[in-house]
């Protein structure tokens, strides 16, 4: 071997140290750095002597990430909907709560009892219509408070759809610019690191996999099957509401559904971009909040048609529908609307003596006379309790919200296990630090030769 080549093989060992140390230092910078995965710098032997580098490899398992990204879009979602449950039991709130509906509807009750003992007491009897006010009051506020976390959920479903939109973009964008860089022989390594990043957000919003192409470029199809990036971007609609009501529904198309390329995704609304965050803000918006609604307007469907039986028609009763008597066609969101009857509030140009008499009557009887007060307690205990509804639904909201924190616990346990597993293959750090100590020890050698093969032509250039 001459003295040349052997000063080129020492030469390309210095060169592939120097690059092996870049790698090595950036995998330590980046051990707890998302989306990075540990780099392995390619040696091969070089015709001639030498080493020659190949290329920098990106060590990670696909397998396990895609199974790690489906696990966060299922724990997301779970969180979405927890988040929602633990707001409407904010909002309808158990039994034992102060301010709650079976604290209110006792308290009602309780008025109502003392009335009867005294109905000549117009102090009592205004504590009557203040109980009732603050149980309808109630009613009111929870059917208003559904209806504005509905409304958020359809407002959050609209900064989904662009984060997702834009998302996409940025990927098909990365797409592009590794496959520049390859063609041209540059790494990509770093701009695969922030790509990855960008799905794994976009994972949390609708579960993913990802599709290898040719020369690094990737694909992106959701679990139902629908393509949003293959070369191009697919482009995600919708139309957000600026009020939701009890009465709007996806059905009926008061609310928008999701539209991939200017197709009307059909079912549920979002189709097969369900299973992540995306598809549980619609479970809210459309399923689990309409439901408790729902019962709640079945509740005041019963408060009013109980009491409605105690005045003949075409008066309303106690309890009415926005002042007018119950229309059966038309319960929805009949929560929202339940109002006291004017002609007993004296504050509107009623009455209190009609709590005695009855909304309908004309003038005061007897003040000792109270048959409306004591129909109206009857009314309400019997048949069936009005409280045992009050605290079905109580009830159902907590259980709502306890199998929402159970599938939480489950799917966040889940995801961290696959977290754990791939941070497992991730930085080694005592392995990268011997790695580095080998490459010192290389470097060493070969700085040697290089001083060994200067020695020599110096003393051939005495000679």
């Amino acid at each position: 071997m001459s003295l040349s080549s052997a000063l080129g093989n020492a030469l390309s060992g210095l060169t592939a140290n120097s690059r092996l140390t870049d790698v090595i230092s950036g995998n330590l910078a980046n051990a707890l750095t998302p989306g990075h995965a540990p780099r392995t710098l390619g040696l091969q032997a070089r015709q001639g002597g030498g080493v020659a580098v190949t290329g920098i490899t990106r060590g990670l398992d696909p397998v396990l990430l895609g199974d790690r990204r489906l696990a966060d879009s299922a724990a997301l979602a779970a969180e979405t909907r927890a988040a929602l449950a633990a707001a409407l039991e904010r909002a309808l709130p158990s039994a034992d709560i102060p301010g709650s509906l079976t604290d209110r509807l006792g308290r009602l009750e309780a008025a109502l009892a003392t009335a009867s003992a005294r109905p000549e007491d117009e102090l009592r009897l205004d504590s009557v219509l203040q109980e009732a006010g603050s149980l309808l009051g109630a009613l009111n506020a929870a059917s208003e408070e559904i209806a504005s976390l509905r409304s958020r959920a359809d407002a959050e479903i609209a900064g989904a759809v662009d984060q997702l939109n834009a998302g996409l973009a940025e990927v098909g964008r990365l797409n592009a610019r590794i496959l520049a860089a390859r063609s041209s022989g540059q790494e990509t390594a770093a701009l695969e690191d922030l790509r990855q990043q960008e799905i794994d957000a976009l994972s949390g919003l609708v579960p993913l996999r990802q599709l290898d192409r040719a020369n690094g470029v990737v694909a992106l199809v959701t679990t139902g099957g629908a393509l949003l990036l293959d070369g191009r971007a697919a482009q995600v609609g919708f139309e957000p509401s600026p009020v939701v009501t009890a009465q709007m529904s996806l059905a009926a198309g008061d609310l928008s559904g999701l539209r991939l390329d200017g197709r009307a995704l059909q079912g549920d609304g979002v189709g097969a971009l369900g299973g992540g965050r995306l598809g549980a803000l619609f479970d809210n918006r459309d399923r689990i909040a309409p439901e408790i609604e729902a019962a709640l307007d079945t509740l005041a469907r019963s408060l009013v048609e109980r009491v409605e039986t105690l005045t003949p028609p075409p008066a309303a009763g106690l309890f009415t529908d926005a002042g007018a008597r119950l229309d059966p066609a038309a319960v929805t969101g009949l929560a929202g609307r339940i109002a006291l009857n004017a002609a007993v509030d004296p504050a509107r140009g009623g009455a209190l003596f009609r709590l005695r008499d009855g909304p309908d009557a004309a003038s005061a009887a007897p003040a000792g006379s109270a048959p409306y007060l004591a129909g109206l307690a009857q009314a309400l205990a019997g048949p069936g309790p009005l409280a045992g509804d009050v605290a079905a639904l109580e009830s159902r909201t907590a259980r709502t919200r306890l199998g929402a924190e159970r599938e939480t616990s489950l799917a966040a346990a889940q995801a961290a296990e696959l977290r754990s597993l791939e941070l497992e293959g991730g930085v080694d750090s005592d392995a990268e630090l011997q790695r580095l100590l080998l490459v010192e020890q290389a470097f060493s050698a070969n700085a040697r030769m290089i001083q060994t093969i200067d020695e020599m032509m110096q003393t051939l250039l005495r000679i």
